[in-house]
């Protein structure tokens, strides 16, 4: 494993560090980029050592981008984070909305009787209100991330824009039990078009981030990220049969 590193011109925003880390990352060998929007320091992780003309044509078509230095090895590289250490984030979310959800369906317990879809829809409700606001803290990083791998995305870009606004719709419907069939319909239909994606670039080993997060968290493309995703299609699924 080699860790080297190179300085790029032209990242503006967080959108900008998207796009190199998924340009470099299609190189082969490469594990893992990071990025100093700041500075414009970039680091490589990669199987084998990566040339300034592997670098110069994997940039080429994006002229806004510029290469000012060769690739040099890093003599001490900061230690890569474990897989506990990298989803913590995702982890302590899905942790505080189970609570949470199963706290409000013990409550409905205690007054009528324990209900699963009730679980459910709390958890449904939970997960899209969360994921929409950071989502919101950001919106055009999160749409051109998404853009990046999404299968509707990469076709119109503004459906990035949109999908934020249809999680923040969801959760409202899941938490107010607004139409039942049909909020768990799009639900099933919305998520089941947004794992194709990622099963497309997990599948290729795609080193590119999840914009499950928008650009707060820096968390890779995986198969937590698939799991995410299937388990809203099964709750909303299921929800659906249970009319």
């Amino acid at each position: 494993m080699t860790t080297q590193t190179i300085n790029i011109t032209g990242m503006t925003c967080e959108a900008c560090e998207y796009k190199i880390k998924h340009v470099l990352g299609q190189i082969k060998g490469v594990t893992n980029v990071t990025t100093n929007l700041k500075t414009g320091d970039t680091t490589l992780e990669a199987d084998r050592t990566i040339t300034t003309d592997e670098l110069q044509t994997v940039l080429r078509p994006h002229l806004k981008y510029k290469l000012t230095t060769s690739p040099s090895k890093v003599s001490n590289p900061e230690s890569t984070p474990n897989w506990l250490e990298t989803y913590t984030p995702i982890l302590l979310i899905f942790g505080y909305i189970l609570v949470v959800s199963a706290i409000a369906a013990f409550q409905s317990f205690i007054i009528n009787h324990l209900s699963l879809s009730l679980f459910m829809r709390y958890f449904m409700a939970g997960f899209f209100l969360v994921f929409s606001f950071f989502k919101m803290l950001n919106l055009k990083a999160f749409a051109q991330s998404y853009a990046m791998y999404d299968v509707v995305a990469k076709l119109l870009p503004a459906w990035g824009y949109v999908y934020a606004f249809i999680e923040l719709g969801l959760g409202l419907a899941y938490l107010t039990g607004f139409e039942p069939i049909l909020t768990n319909g799009i639900a099933f239909v919305v998520m089941s078009v947004s794992l194709v994606g990622v099963l497309i670039s997990v599948l290729n080993k795609q080193k590119i981030q999840c914009a499950c997060l928008g650009a707060v968290f820096n968390l890779p493309m995986s198969t937590v990220t698939i799991v995410e995703d299937a388990l809203m299609i099964a709750m909303s699924g299921a929800m659906l049969l249970m009319g």
